[in-house]
């Protein structure tokens, strides 16, 4: 239908802006933060401030999604995220900076928790099937472009202009964002009967309902969210951690070097989105398990290189491949699995299933982050032996998935 491809549209493009703003918003904050605190901890500590609201709310979120109206609902967040983020520009400069930005990130988190799984359970209602593939696919390069463009863009404005215009775009971006959004055309979506309890027991009722749902008449769900969070738990290791602690302290490289990695990832994940639009005839759901090999045996290279004499600049170069295809292999495997999750769930649980998936990445990544980083600080010289026991856990756990990809072919087989 013409429409949905209409509203597609409009929901990308905002998504597009949307995810631009905060990008550049990010870069900002953190480099504000940096210049005048000069801690990595107060640094770490501002962005788990951030984080917490995110990760405890988004099931309240997901109740949300399921039960509202997803086009009133991103509307008006993105309207707020927009005005608290213009209210900031105002107050930024008058003293007590820190306190004003704590505050503004915390509610920006606030706004996304329930903005996220929204967003995410919107696809469903339009796209099915292999076109739900190729959706999330585009939504992935949209946002790896964004990821690109807003720190470039960011560290322009912030270093020539300072830290309100800044603000200043990124409260516009949501703005415009939320303008796009009036004009969505998204089907209702059938909404279970509310608790005549109060609103408190319908929360208690739905996340109940979802986690049953879950665990008990869907497993295979949760062995895909606990698949996906496994994953997330050593690739954003590995990338956030591990990859700058080795160009910058184990090889001694510059921070242009590591620049240059970062722009590598972006690319990746560009092009591991678009490879996987092109699978998606190819890539049928009993061989999800193959980029989890992929992702794995790529660790392997990494750490002989640590044990080859080749030099800072070889193994550099070894860094540089094995994280493209490292990170082609992560966008192509969390595509699918995202696609699955939202196929395999009831619309009017969409919400909530969505809410539990960033609840379960978000602990995963900083969980994965803190161990490698421990791994690191303990064992310097030793980076084949992470690489390797990292490349084998991975291995394992694409074995597993095997199995698990296989029972779920069969599922969609019998059920179509």
């Amino acid at each position: 239908m013409r429409w949905k491809t209409k509203t597609f549209s409009l929901l990308l493009t905002g998504q597009g802006i949307s995810l631009l703003g905060n990008s550049m918003l990010d870069l900002a904050l953190s480099m504000y933060v940096l210049e005048v605190t000069g801690s990595a901890a107060l640094f770490a500590a501002f962005l788990a401030a951030a984080m917490v609201p995110t990760i405890l709310l988004a099931p309240l979120g997901g109740v949300l999604a399921d039960r509202g109206n997803p086009k009133a609902m991103m509307v008006g967040l993105d309207l707020a995220s927009g005005t608290l983020t213009l209210l900031a520009t105002l107050l930024v400069g008058h003293g007590h900076d820190l306190p004003v930005l704590c505050a503004t990130l915390i509610l920006l988190s606030i706004l996304g928790a329930f903005e996220t799984p929204v967003a995410q359970a919107c696809l469903p209602l339009l796209l099915q099937g292999e076109s739900l593939v190729r959706g999330n696919a585009a939504v992935n390069q949209v946002s790896a472009v964004s990821s690109l463009a807003g720190p470039f863009l960011g560290s322009l404005a912030y270093s020539s202009l300072g830290l309100q215009p800044v603000l200043a775009v990124s409260g516009v971006c949501f703005l415009l964002t939320a303008l796009l959004e009036c004009f969505l055309q998204l089907p209702a979506s059938p909404h279970p009967p509310a608790s005549n309890t109060g609103i408190w027991a319908t929360i208690k009722v739905d996340l109940q309902g979802c986690i049953h749902l879950i665990c008990r008449e869907q497993p295979m769900l949760l062995r895909l969210l606990l698949l996906s969070s496994v994953l997330a738990f050593f690739v954003q290791g590995i990338a956030l951690v591990g990859l700058p602690f080795l160009v910058r302290t184990v090889l001694g490289l510059s921070a242009t070097h590591y620049g240059i990695l970062e722009s590598i990832l972006a690319f990746a994940s560009i092009v591991g989105s678009i490879l996987a639009g092109l699978l998606t005839n190819r890539l049928s759901t009993e061989r999800l398990f193959l980029p989890l090999l992929l992702l794995g045996a790529v660790l392997f290279p990494v750490g002989f290189a640590f044990l080859l004499p080749l030099g800072a600049s070889g193994r550099y170069g070894v860094l540089l491949a094995a994280s493209a295809i490292l990170q082609i292999a992560a966008t192509v495997f969390s595509v699918f699995a995202l696609s699955l999750l939202q196929g395999m769930t009831p619309t009017a649980m969409l919400g909530k299933v969505m809410a539990f998936t960033v609840s379960f990445s978000l602990c995963a990544q900083p969980l994965g982050q803190i161990l490698y980083g421990a791994l690191f600080d303990t064992f310097p010289f030793q980076t084949a032996g992470i690489f390797f026991g990292s490349g084998l856990c991975i291995l394992l756990l694409g074995g597993y998935s095997k199995g698990v990809f296989l029972q779920l072919s069969k599922a969609r087989n019998k059920n179509p």
